[in-house]
């Protein structure tokens, strides 16, 4: 089947490709993005359902696993073999799902879903469709809000570990492509059937899994725990930022995913390219 994802391509080397979260957008990524150019191909993408992107055909569930097969679909269209992946929260679950087909050749996963419990997995539902279901005559407040320190704040403490180093303009354009998203709803309620399991399936794979310190939707003192009894043979980090860590440490974010990359043994990588 033929996909075509809106995406943001930029830099030279080695493919890179960056998934975000439900309801968020590639733009997400820019701070990543700017410190990751000089070394990877990096291909920031738009889920399908999400930002400027097209949903899954009306055959499809949106599930994780039929994301992991339209980012299959993606990376034949591109002519990506086994490219780089790194993914946040939903992105995240999506790249190890990847990882599991051996479809790419190192994976980085910042605060993937899945690790939960279904009490902490209806927690996460329920807070993101909370914001996401704004009514429409509250948005024009809302959005004011978002171009304020104070607001921004109010609104974003639980997903962004330091709210006010969001920049105004991306939080207002985070709230709309979340609104405007047709695949939100539905995406969140497919989480009911979703649990990351058959760790032993991603040996083959450099994982890399980091967990935000301040993240307040999947707490790292709970989530974090589940994952290294899981997959102890994996590299786990602990990062001084939120669930959706791109603004709040950039630097830590591209460190990750860089040394995560290099993991992968030279005779692979030439193989790949």
């Amino acid at each position: 089947m033929s996909i075509q994802l809106n995406h943001h391509r930029q830099g030279e080397g080695p493919p890179l490709v960056l998934l975000h979260g439900v309801g968020h957008h590639w733009q997400g990524w820019r701070p990543v993005i700017d410190l990751l150019a000089g070394e990877f191909d990096v291909i920031a993408c738009d889920s399908p359902g999400f930002g400027s992107s097209a949903p899954l055909p009306s055959s499809m569930e949106p599930t994780i696993t039929s994301y992991a097969d339209a980012f299959e679909w993606f990376f034949a269209e591109l002519g990506l073999t086994r490219p780089h992946v790194a993914g946040n929260s939903m992105g995240g679950a999506i790249a190890l799902e990847l990882a599991r087909r051996r479809a790419v050749a190192s994976v980085t996963a910042l605060s993937p879903a899945g690790f939960w419990t279904a009490a902490e997995r209806r927690f996460c539902q329920i807070s993101l469709s909370a914001l996401a279901s704004t009514p429409k005559v509250a948005r024009p407040a809302v959005e004011r809000a978002a171009r304020t320190r104070a607001g921004r704040i109010a609104l974003f403490s639980q997903t962004f570990g330091y709210p006010a180093r969001l920049p105004p303009e991306e939080a207002v354009a985070t709230l709309r492509d979340a609104w405007a998203s047709p695949a939100m709803a539905a995406t969140l309620k497919s989480f009911d059937s979703y649990r990351f399991q058959r760790p032993d399936e991603l040996r083959h794979t450099p994982v890399t899994i980091a967990w935000g310190e301040r993240d307040r939707l999947l707490p790292y003192r709970l989530q974090a725990p589940r994952a290294m009894a899981m997959m102890p043979w994996a590299t786990h980090l602990r990062l001084g930022a939120g669930h959706v860590p791109y603004y709040d440490d950039p630097s830590a974010v591209a460190a990750a995913i860089r040394t995560t990359a290099r993991a992968v043994p030279r005779e692979a990588a030439a193989g790949r390219a």
